[in-house]
């Protein structure tokens, strides 16, 4: 299983991103700025095409907030992996952050969100059609 994180200079992992089959699993640990978010997408996106994933789960459980450039560079990295050949699904939204999504007018174009990492892993095997001959 391979693992990337991105840390803070004096703390803990800011994002982890592993591998699980076919699939990568980035999780947010911690509010990221503008320049962690954009360094967050291009190290999922070259990261699909070095281990050639069919899918991302961006797992956002860790945030309750979420400001409408970080909705963006979600909506944008599903948008950027589904160019690479990757499904993208987006899990743990807070309620908080769902609300407030709405509330400012901001929307998740087309990308899929479901409740928790488990409902995340089957829904991308339906997605990615798992199935004989299918790795």
């Amino acid at each position: 299983m391979a693992t990337t994180s991105t840390a803070s200079e004096s703390g803990p992992r800011l994002v982890s991103i592993l591998k699980q089959g076919s699939y990568l699993i980035a999780s947010i640990h911690a509010a990221l700025s503008d320049s962690e978010l954009l360094r967050f997408q291009a190290d999922v996106v070259a990261q699909i095409g070095e281990l050639r994933s069919r899918g991302v789960i961006i797992d956002v459980a860790a945030l309750d907030v979420m400001d409408s450039f970080g909705t963006l560079a979600i909506c944008n990295l599903a948008r950027m992996a589904k160019l690479r050949g990757a499904e993208t699904v987006i899990v743990g939204v807070h309620p908080d952050v769902a609300i407030a999504i709405v509330r400012l007018g901001l929307q998740l174009d087309n990308v899929h969100t479901v409740l928790d990492l488990e409902e995340g892993l089957a829904y991308l095997d339906g997605l990615v059609g798992k199935g004989p001959g299918k790795p």
